[in-house]
Parts: structure tokens; sequence; C-alpha cells
């Protein structure tokens, strides 16, 4: 897989209809590379779903089962989608994908990955618990955690720190982009397998594309120490 894309080709602008524009560019550029990628992280990502499964029609004797399915699911499954997510940023940055990149995480701040999407998961929960709307600011201002941890390679708290800063006027523009990728796995769901595929390529690759244009736009903001 040696596709290499022209990025400078395109108007990186944080923009929820430009990230989706510009999403769906790449994601032909890349197709083959992400598809597999996709299916690979389907694949992997069964055993988490044969658990919630199971969970709705939970027995005694399947204890084993579900606590395999929750750290399966913590240690395995969640690092991979953070890498999944890398390997989008890659594509959105024009560089070359390898299937290997989805396991980069494991040799790239895997504890971080693994701690970070645990508490992005709390965080988000809580916020659902208090009235919905708290929730989806949380889910949006660290939207961006997943490439700072496995791409920047920060510690959980500055990745939290630097997305809430990353993020903040861009707020509004990525909750419509959660709200037109709803409308996309509909759609995608209708069309069937491919479209599953599609969409959730599509979705992926749009999400990376705000996170690089925010970052080409006003760059990283840099890791503060002692409060300075």
């Amino acid at each position: 897989m040696v596709t290499i894309l022209n990025n400078e080709q395109y108007d990186f602008f944080p923009d929820a209809g430009k990230s989706y524009s510009t999403g769906w560019k790449i994601i032909w550029v890349y197709f083959v590379e992400l598809l597999v990628v996709s299916i690979v992280y389907m694949i992997l990502s069964g055993p988490v779903s044969l658990v919630q499964w199971k969970i709705d029609s939970f027995e005694w004797f399947l204890v084993p089962l579900v606590m395999f399915g929750i750290a399966y699911g913590v240690f395995v499954a969640g690092p991979i989608g953070y890498g999944v997510k890398w390997v989008f940023l890659k594509a959105v940055r024009g560089e070359r994908i390898e299937i290997r990149d989805v396991f980069a995480v494991f040799q790239r701040n895997y504890w971080n990955a693994v701690i970070a999407n645990i508490v992005v998961g709390v965080i988000v929960g809580m916020g659902i618990v208090m009235l919905v709307v708290p929730g989806i600011i949380f889910a949006c201002r660290l939207a961006f955690v997943p490439y700072l941890v496995v791409d920047e390679e920060m510690d959980v708290m500055d990745a939290l720190r630097v997305s809430w800063d990353m993020t903040r006027g861009y707020g509004w523009q990525i909750f419509l982009m959660g709200f037109l990728a709803f409308f996309i796995v509909i759609a995608g769901l209708i069309a069937l397998f491919v479209g599953v595929f599609i969409s959730a390529m599509w979705i992926s690759a749009a999400f990376a594309t705000m996170y690089h244009s925010v970052a080409l736009k006003n760059g990283i903001p840099e890791v503060k120490f002692g409060g300075q």
C-alpha cells in the first residue's frame, strides 16, 4: 500500500461541511487501505459486540465471558480504535498507510491510550447523566484526545487539556459533524454491507480532517507545566 496523497490540493478549513467534503475525497484516494483497516477493526471489535449481546440475555454462568469482554474492550479494542483514528489522520495528511499502523498504539503511548479512553468515556457518561447537554459538550470538546494521545504521544491529562483548548470556538462545528454522522450512518445502513463501511470511513476521515484543519490553522497548544 503505497498511495501518497498531495494534500496541499485541499483547502483545510475547520468547518463541518468542508471536513466532510474533504473527507469524502480522501476516502476514495485511500479506499482500499481504509476499507481493509475498517474491516480489520470490525473483526477485532467482534468480542465486544458479542459480550453486549450476552448481557441482554444474561445468566450467571456468563460472568467470565462478560468479564473477558470488558477487559478486551478496555485493553485491546479501545486502544485499537485509537490506532484506527491515527490511520485516518495519516490519510488526511497524505502519508503512507500500512495495516500494522492499526496496532501502532501498542508501541505508541499504549497505557495513556487505555486510560484516556476510559477517562473520556466516564466524563462523557457523567455528562449524559447530567441532563444530556453537558455530555454532548464534553464529547465535542474532548473529540481530539485520541489524535493527541497517539500522534503527539501526550499523556492523559495533557491530551484532555489540549483537546479542550483546540476545540474552543469549534464546539458547534464538531457537534454538527456528530449530528450529520447520524444521518450518514442511517444512509449506510439502508445501503447495507458496503454502505455501512463507506459511511464509517467517511465519518472517520471527516473528524480526522477537522482535527488536522484546526491544527494547521491554530497549531497544537504547548503543554504547560506547573500552571505556567
